[in-house]
C-alpha cells in the first residue's frame, strides 16, 4: 500500500510540474508578444521622430537636425542656433510612444554676430542663384546653412548634382567665410 501511495504522489508531482512548465512557457510567450507589440516598427518610429523634429517651432534654415533609431532608443544629432530648439527636440521625441530613451547629442552653436552675418549672406547668395531659392523656403527647407566660427557647412537634399554645386559655389562667394563644406545629397546619394 505504501508503494502505491508513493507512486501516486510521484505521478501527481510530475503532472503538477508539467502544468507549471506549460504555464511558464505560455506566460513567457505572452510577455514576449506584448513587448513586440509595444515597440513600433523601425520605419514607423523613424517617421514619427522626423515629424516631431521638422515641426519644431524654431527649427529653420540655420539649424540641422538628424537622428538614429536603435530599437526603442533614439539618438539626436546636429547643430542649432537656439538652446530651446535643442531641448524642445529632446522633449518632443521623448513623448513618442515606443521611445524609451533619448540621447541628445545636438550642439548649440556659439553666439556670434560674425556668424549671424555670414548666415544671412550665405542665405542671400544661395537664394539669388537660378532656381535655388526653392530649397530655402517653407517650414522645412531642403538646404540647411550651418555656420560655426566662420566655417560654412551646407546640409540637406537637392534635386541634382548641379544644384548642389551651384549652392556650394554661392557659399564660396560669401565674404568673411573661412571654408565651405558641402554635405548635400540627392535622392540617389552624395551630390
Amino acid at each position: 500500500m505504501e508503494q502505491g501511495s508513493c507512486e501516486m504522489k510521484r505521478m501527481l508531482f510530475k503532472g503538477l510540474l508539467i502544468a507549471a512548465l506549460v504555464l511558464l512557457a505560455t506566460g513567457a510567450a505572452t510577455v514576449k508578444g506584448q513587448d513586440r507589440r509595444d515597440i513600433p516598427d523601425r520605419a514607423e518610429l523613424q517617421n514619427k521622430v522626423r515629424k516631431e523634429l521638422v515641426t519644431l517651432p524654431w527649427y529653420g534654415v540655420f539649424d540641422n537636425l538628424a537622428y538614429k533609431v536603435d530599437g526603442s532608443r533614439v539618438t539626436l544629432y546636429g547643430e542649432v542656433v537656439r538652446p530651446t530648439t535643442r531641448s524642445d527636440a529632446e522633449h518632443r521625441v521623448k513623448r513618442i510612444d515606443g521611445v524609451t530613451r533619448v540621447v541628445n547629442n545636438i550642439r548649440v552653436l556659439p553666439l556670434s554676430s560674425v556668424d549671424d552675418s555670414i548666415r544671412r549672406r550665405t542665405y542671400a547668395e544661395i537664394s539669388r542663384r537660378a532656381g535655388l531659392h526653392r530649397y530655402l523656403m517653407g517650414a522645412n527647407p531642403s538646404i540647411h546653412i550651418i555656420v560655426e566660427r566662420g566655417h560654412i557647412k551646407l546640409e540637406g537634399v537637392v534635386a541634382n548634382r548641379t544644384d548642389a554645386q551651384l549652392a556650394y559655389i554661392a557659399a564660396l562667394s560669401v565674404p568673411g567665410a573661412f571654408s565651405v563644406t558641402k554635405n548635400l545629397r540627392t535622392d540617389r546619394g552624395r551630390a
